[in-house]
């Protein structure tokens, strides 16, 4: 399986050199941890899901010892690169997880600071584009976006941040939606997105539900498809927004 990964794909730029790295150390045989303890400098340590005792919540472990029970699957695989690529803002989320699990304890129903927490960590997306290109997406105007607007996505950067998203595009498909926070500073570095990010994220802001979905095979530049202007006329993936929208423009919401 982890043969099937294109490394040129887009949609990886920001875990790349790293991915690189660890699915050579797998092909010499090592386990997904052993492959990601290997190159990694973060300060968590990857341990065979084995580890984590029963009754004992995942978020929960990781929190109370630094490591990270991890699967020999490309789920765990990603989730270990964005452990590596992104490591303030993973803690942050673990923090964030692991005190709402103090607070309320482990339920059947998350909530809603929960729901936002692993939205992020598991399909989300930052995005640093100029003003336009937010309006356009907020109201899911999705000719005025990827057509009219073309040009202006030279001037944007999405960084793709899910694991289970990144998983999901080993095997792209045109319905695939990233949910998408909105960057107030620039990207160009990936160590301070993470930084920035890290900091940005506050409970009252993740409970606002600050993100918008965006198909994410419909960038210019990421799927030749989409070359076709035609690509965008398929209503089941590129839907128009609600009639009563809840994204207003604000520091971390549209």
């Amino acid at each position: 399986m982890f043969r099937q990964l294109d490394w040129k794909a887009r949609w990886l730029d920001a875990i790349r050199d790293q991915g690189v790295s660890v699915q050579r150390e797998l092909f010499e045989g090592k386990t997904v941890a052993q492959a990601l303890n290997a190159v990694s400098t973060a300060p968590i340590h990857f341990v065979p899901q084995t580890d984590l005792p029963d009754g004992t919540a995942y978020e929960q472990f990781i929190f109370d010892t630094g490591r990270v029970p991890t699967r020999d699957n490309l789920h765990d695989f990603f989730n270990g690169l964005v452990w590596l690529q992104f490591p303030l803002t993973k803690r942050r989320l673990n923090q964030l997880q692991a005190q709402a699990i103090a607070a309320d304890g482990v339920r059947a129903v998350r909530g809603p600071l929960r729901d936002a927490l692993t939205v992020l960590d598991e399909n989300g997306a930052v995005l640093d584009a100029p003003a336009p290109l937010w309006q356009a997406l907020a109201a899911r105007d999705w000719q005025r976006l990827f057509v009219d607007l073309r040009p202006l996505w030279r001037e944007a950067r999405l960084v793709l941040f899910g694991h289970a998203l990144l998983e999901k595009l080993v095997f792209p498909r045109k319905p695939i939606t990233a949910h998408v926070y909105q960057a107030q500073a620039a990207i160009d570095l990936v160590a301070s997105l993470d930084a920035w990010l890290a900091q940005e994220l506050q409970p009252e802001r993740l409970v606002a539900k600050p993100f918008v979905p965006l198909p994410v095979l419909g960038i210019p530049g990421w799927w030749p498809g989409n070359e076709n202007f035609s690509f965008y006329d398929d209503s089941l993936v590129f839907r128009s927004a609600p009639r009563k929208s809840n994204y207003t423009m604000g520091s971390a919401a549209l």
